[in-house]
This record gives structure tokens, C-alpha cells and sequence, in this order.
């Protein structure tokens, strides 16, 4: 596939716009169809989500139900919703190979609730995939670079 930074940096500019506007269901439609969204554990991002406990392993089915939840008053610790400010740099390609397009960008979210900042912080890797002449991403990895979750413990948001 042939892609542009510039078109790489649209697309996770809009994944956030996504993101911070609680459309959860047009996010999650950015996914390829075998897409996965994870989390793994702090301190080990090339963990085996077999062995080891991921704050989040989703596939297709599992992001829609998570994002279909989190606009439901039922999920309680996000409702009424948190504001987020979801920003994305250094954006960089890291392969272009055999059509899948592997990038990394850093990223800091910044969640507000209950008169409380949380800031995540970390890199977010990638695999793009054109998909019926849409880009949709095929995985993306959220490694934190935290020491741990303060104070709240959990990642209650889409990151």
C-alpha cells in the first residue's frame, strides 16, 4: 500500500477527534475487520496476552461491545462521560510491507473527571491495512509509559 505520512497523521488525528467527541461507534468502525485494540501490562509491552493479564485484549466483537457500552449510562464510571484531549506526535511509518503499514506515534490523553486530571501517556503502535479502499487499522498496541495507574487504577477510557 502505498501511504503518506501525511495520510497516517489524518487518520490518527480523526481516531482522536473520534475519541474525544464520544463517537465510539464510528471509532470502532475504523477497525479492520480482524482488528484488535490492546493494552498490555505496564512495564512489559511485548507481553503474550496467553500469559499474561492485559489491561485490554479486544478483538473486532469485543471493541465494538466496549465501545457500544461506554455510551450507555450502565457503565457507570463513565457516565456522565469524561472529558478527554487525546494528542498524537511523532508520528513516524515503520514498515510499509506486504500491505500492511506499521506505524508509532507517541501519544498523552488527558482525561478530566470528578476534579480530577489523569494523563496517560505512551506510544501507540500500529498496523494499517487498506481495507474495501478504506484505511482501517488491523492492531493497535497502546504501551503505557507509566509507573502505574494513579490514582484511579484502571483505564476506564478508550486511549
Amino acid at each position: 500500500m502505498n501511504i503518506t505520512r501525511q495520510e497516517v497523521e489524518d487518520f490518527l488525528y480523526r481516531e482522536a477527534e473520534l475519541l474525544d467527541e464520544w463517537k465510539m461507534q464510528e471509532w470502532a468502525n475504523l477497525f479492520a475487520k480482524e482488528g484488535t485494540y490492546a493494552i498490555p501490562p505496564i512495564g512489559s509491552p511485548n507481553a503474550d496476552f496467553r500469559t499474561a493479564l492485559f489491561l485490554v485484549h479486544d478483538d473486532r466483537a469485543r471493541l465494538e461491545q466496549r465501545a457500544l457500552r461506554l455510551l450507555k449510562k450502565e457503565a457507570h464510571v463513565e457516565f456522565p462521560h469524561s472529558k478527554t484531549t487525546h494528542t498524537v506526535s511523532n508520528v513516524r511509518i515503520v514498515s510499509n510491507e506486504d500491505g500492511v503499514v506499521t506505524v508509532k506515534a507517541n501519544f498523552i490523553t488527558y482525561r478530566a473527571k470528578r476534579d480530577f486530571l489523569d494523563p496517560y501517556v505512551g506510544v501507540n503502535e500500529y498496523k494499517l491495512v487498506n481495507e474495501d479502499g478504506e484505511l482501517k487499522i488491523l492492531s493497535k498496541k497502546v504501551i503505557l509509559n507509566l509507573e502505574a495507574l494513579r490514582p484511579q487504577g484502571k483505564v476506564s477510557i478508550i486511549l
